[in-house]
């Protein structure tokens, strides 16, 4: 049975990058859960799909396919054939992403497709409600947090290096408040750290102590 590495956490605590070495160190494959539900996002904004509307969101996602391929030390997703690249890491994303993310049969779906994935090998996956609802079995489960300040700094760096700024820090933060309030508060699978999981604040941590404290937490038999 395949090992599964479940990191959870809100927006802009560090979860991809720690995700993405702790990873590559192990030989595991990334898997960037959040992206899935960017993916989407993004379709529905792109059939003129009401993300305010439960119902229609759900039927739209009942019909969408996506297809995860293990490449390059990670699961990446097409559509149609066509990976999305950055399009799904747009403010406009970021700001229907929450409302597409708390209807049920999007969850759902999501799940079984990240369930799925352990046929292609051992996994490092980040997300929200990974170690309580995709993995709770795990017995690698990490809740990665940080100070608000800290994470409205670590978003708009990336997103300055992107070339897809468009927001002070200030309107990063508020929206990444806004995130974690909406997450954390849904109905279904909302964002929490998982009972049993191990809490890592990276708030004055650098990215290479973040990775170890998750590393040192491992079972011995993984690392």
């Amino acid at each position: 049975m395949a090992n599964v590495i479940a990191i959870d956490g809100p927006s802009g605590a560090g979860k991809s990058s720690v995700s993405r070495i702790i990873a590559e160190k192990l030989g595991y494959l990334h898997v960037d859960s959040g992206a899935l539900y960017r993916i989407m996002t993004w379709q529905c904004l792109e059939k003129g799909i009401d993300t305010t509307n439960p119902e229609a969101v759900a039927l739209f996602a009942a019909e969408l396919q996506i297809e995860c391929r293990p490449e390059a030390g990670r699961i990446a997703y097409y559509i149609g054939g066509e990976a999305p690249g950055e399009r799904i890491r747009m403010p406009e994303i970021n700001a229907h992403a929450s409302e597409v993310a708390t209807v049920k049969e999007v969850r759902d779906k999501i799940t079984s497709l990240l369930s799925a994935m352990t046929e292609s090998g051992n996994l490092v996956v980040e997300g929200r409600d990974i170690t309580t609802a995709v993995f709770p079995d795990s017995p690698a489960r990490f809740y990665l947090t940080a100070s608000a300040e800290a994470r409205a700094r670590r978003r708009q760096k990336e997103e300055i290096e992107k070339g897809i700024a468009s927001q002070s820090e200030e309107d990063v933060k508020a929206s990444l408040l806004k995130r974690d309030q909406i997450d954390s508060t849904r109905k279904h699978a909302p964002l929490k750290k998982a009972d049993g999981a191990v809490e890592v604040d990276s708030s004055f941590l650098t990215l290479e102590e973040t990775v170890m404290a998750v590393m040192d937490n491992l079972p011995d038999s993984w690392k």
